[in-house]
């Protein structure tokens, strides 16, 4: 299985990471012509990790955005439902604390996190409100919530040059550098299907979220999501 269908179904969706995960950070750098790299930052900076502090990094695949956030002195733990992209990640950073883990069912306990984040992995899991649900039931009251993820670019005439490049040019770059092309279109399907930046909001707040925001990146190719649990 190198291709997931839009009903994300979790086998298929690992499968699918499973087969690109190698080359995985380096065809996002190529396909986002280097943004990737700027969009991590700025969620480093959103998550704003502190020393001793307990951080949940959701689909991190092979630790990258993990990796900062560890430097600052925080216990990080990177989960991923992708064993290859855990796999990976543990013979690039054998010290961080890889767990196999569903958004949909997280193995922790209530309330053990200060801070809770996924970056590019929420419109790949099945049930998105269950997971915004599983993220809350994990973070400690006064705790904080950043999403980042693919959007709606702001601009009309902005957002149909976009749709086009995901649709036409992603697919025959993708094949040229990465090990499972066929993957990508699935992403780019996934990324134009995917809520705008006041409905994921909205779905922020039903999950129980207060302080809910956001701030575009470029354009809006790219929304970062923040919000709060509201202190017992």
């Amino acid at each position: 299985m190198t291709r997931a269908s839009l009903d994300k179904q979790p086998h298929e969706v690992a499968a699918m990471f499973d087969d690109v995960a190698a080359r995985y950070d380096l065809t996002n750098d190529v396909l986002s012509l280097g943004q990737s790299r700027l969009w991590r930052r700025e969620v480093d900076r959103a998550v704003a990790a502190r020393p001793a502090e307990r951080v949940l990094d959701l689909a991190a695949g092979t630790g990258t955005s993990s990796q900062p956030m560890a430097r600052t002195g925080a216990y990080v733990v990177p989960c991923d439902f992708s064993t290859g992209m855990l796999q990976e990640g543990k013979k690039r950073q054998p010290w961080l604390p890889f767990t196999a883990g569903d958004a949909m069912r997280l193995p922790f306990a209530d309330d053990v996190f200060d801070a809770v984040t996924i970056s590019f992995g929420l419109r790949n899991v099945q049930d998105t409100a269950a997971a915004l649900g599983e993220l809350y039931r994990v973070t400690k009251p006064g705790g904080r919530v950043v999403i980042c993820e693919f959007s709606h670019p702001t601009w009309a005439p902005f957002r149909t040059v976009y749709t086009e490049y995901l649709m036409r040019a992603l697919p025959p770059v993708a094949r040229a550098v990465s090990s499972s092309p066929d993957a990508y279109v699935y992403l780019a399907e996934s990324i134009r299907a995917w809520p705008d930046q006041p409905a994921l909001a909205a779905l922020l707040q039903q999950a129980g979220w207060a302080k809910v925001a956001w701030r575009d990146l470029t354009g809006g190719i790219v929304a970062l999501h923040r919000g709060t649990k509201p202190a017992a």
